[in-house]
């Protein structure tokens, strides 16, 4: 099992990915755009997998972080595909995704100081 920090940079490493893809992009652009519908959901599968196998203890003390949420909006990515309401994961990765990566990034700092954080890239 990959260890608490290393799901943390999962997290922050796949809205990174999101911020990067979805950069200039409107909202029908997203709506239409089939490769980058594809794109941002892999992401947020990702994002829900660490916070899946996260360990208890950490949910507990984040409470901050709405894992539940997050770990049944995989669910419905992997399992439900057929009910993805794209509307939805649009406003997901362009509102709720960035500012789960500051809180994330917060819990890294005060836990784990000597994780180097990674950089937002252009």
């Amino acid at each position: 099992m990959r260890r608490e920090e290393l799901l943390l940079l999962d997290i922050i490493g796949a809205a990174d990915a999101i911020a990067r893809f979805i950069r200039g992009a409107t909202r029908e652009g997203f709506l239409g755009n089939d490769e980058l519908q594809s794109s941002v959901l892999l992401k947020l599968i990702i994002i829900g997998e660490a916070a899946r196998n996260m360990p208890d203890d950490v949910r507990t003390r984040h409470p901050e972080i709405e894992w539940t949420d997050i770990i049944g909006f995989r669910n419905i990515l992997v399992h439900e595909y057929f009910s993805i309401r794209w509307p939805t994961v649009c406003d997901t990765a362009t509102d709720e995704v960035p500012s789960l990566r500051k809180r994330v990034a917060a819990i890294l700092v005060q836990e784990y100081p000597d994780v180097k954080l990674p950089e937002i890239r252009d």
